[in-house]
């Protein structure tokens, strides 16, 4: 099942955009920005889902370096 996740700028806190992994990003996972920069994840944030949904909210946060 695809995990839909946002990728979050560590240093600004800004979204940078969204990603589909094919299972659970690990915080050591390495991967590929739309931009073609290499980057590795930070950390992982699960969040919890809003009021009547069952989608949950996760965030992967990186340090892209441009």
């Amino acid at each position: 099942m695809p995990i839909s996740t946002t990728i979050m700028n560590s240093t600004t806190g800004q979204p940078i955009q969204k990603h589909i992994f094919g299972r659970m990003p690990k915080p050591w996972d390495s991967f590929t920005l739309q931009t073609g920069e290499q980057v590795k994840a930070d950390r992982v944030d699960i969040g919890k889902p809003a009021p009547g949904k069952s989608i949950t909210p996760i965030s992967v946060w990186v340090t892209p370096k441009g």
